[in-house]
């Protein structure tokens, strides 16, 4: 298990290594000037070649993707003299319109997207396999095709329709929840919570269908297999034939599809998080997107990215645990 463990962690430094190879090559050598895409669309020349100094420009693409790694694992400092600016590790770069390093404009919205992300993948997860299982034990029943019309309908919804959609029934018709607000959650859990239902409601929708129709159909086939057969031939209770035969590998394509899921979400709730109005991660990128703030939007990037990357390396270890003929492969 430790040698598969290395094996995975090295070949996950390496997938990091090109996504910042290839964020840096699109941020900093495609675009004119990467100095215009750092100070905003409002910029004065002046102030203009002031940024393509800080940033090093004028030396050679190979050396600024040097500065530019030790950055990330060293922190290190922009300009020099008086008008150094400093960035502390992870260097992720540095807002000249903010003043703030980008690293710290990002974990101060992470606790809204992990609270959306965290909460909705918890609600999904359960509807959907729980959804898919009875429906699977229950193939051609009036539940089984309530649930999976059920769950296509959810899953054909845009997330802006949905959440508009609650929003004017929970808040505005039945006046039930208050409209989303940060709360934090060790100062007033019960607030937090209510302020996080809807965009909780609003993801599981959307996922919880895609959930339920997978692990139905994953279910279904493995209920198929000879060796669940034999464990009924054999007289097992079929509890016991489901729960250790049959779902067990059922459950590796959930796995997979809910690392990569929940790891882009960690990223940013886009849409959700723009609709509601809530200042996470996605609304960060948005924000930055519409103001031209081109270190921010490569941080969001690489930000997102690394956690997509990471929650695909807890996925390989799930894989391991669930099967060991993965260790043997992998």
């Amino acid at each position: 298990m430790i040698v598969y463990l290395l094996r995975r962690l090295a070949v996950t430094a390496v997938i990091l290594l090109v996504i910042c190879a290839a964020t840096f090559a699109v941020f900093y050598l495609m675009p004119a000037d990467p100095a215009q895409g750092a100070c905003g669309k409002a910029c004065s020349p002046e102030r203009l070649a002031e940024i393509r100094t800080t940033l090093g420009l004028d030396h050679p693409p190979l050396v600024q993707f040097r500065d530019y790694l030790l950055g990330l694992v060293a922190g290190r400092t922009y300009g020099t003299g008086a008008q150094a600016v400093s960035c502390h590790l992870p260097c992720l770069g540095f807002s000249f319109q903010t003043d703030q390093p980008v690293w710290q404009l990002l974990t101060a919205r992470l606790p809204v997207s992990a609270s959306i992300a965290c909460g909705a993948a918890v609600l999904w997860l359960l509807a959907g396999v729980s959804a898919g299982v009875v429906s699977a034990l229950r193939r051609g029943s009036l539940w089984d095709r309530a649930a999976m019309t059920a769950a296509l309908g959810g899953a054909s919804l845009p997330v802006y329709f949905t959440a508009l959609v609650l929003q004017y029934l929970l808040v505005v018709e039945l006046r039930v929840l208050p409209y989303p607000r940060v709360v934090p959650l060790a100062e007033d859990p019960a607030g937090w919570l209510q302020s996080m239902v809807m965009p909780w409601l609003t993801l599981a929708m959307l996922y919880a269908g895609v959930y339920a129709r997978i692990t139905r159909g994953e279910l279904l086939e493995s209920l198929g297999h000879n060796y669940v057969r034999t464990a009924r031939a054999k007289g097992l209770p079929e509890v016991t034939v489901v729960r250790r035969h049959a779902l067990r590998p059922a459950l590796m394509p959930i796995v997979t599809i809910f690392g990569m899921d929940l790891g882009a979400l960690l990223g940013g709730a886009l849409i959700t998080e723009s609709v509601f109005g809530l200042p996470g991660v996605g609304k960060l990128a948005a924000d930055a997107i519409a103001g031209a703030d081109q270190p921010v939007i490569l941080g969001v990037t690489l930000f997102a990215a690394a956690f997509v990357v990471l929650a695909n390396l807890l996925v390989d270890l799930v894989y391991a645990v669930l099967d060991p003929r993965v260790r043997a492969v992998g």
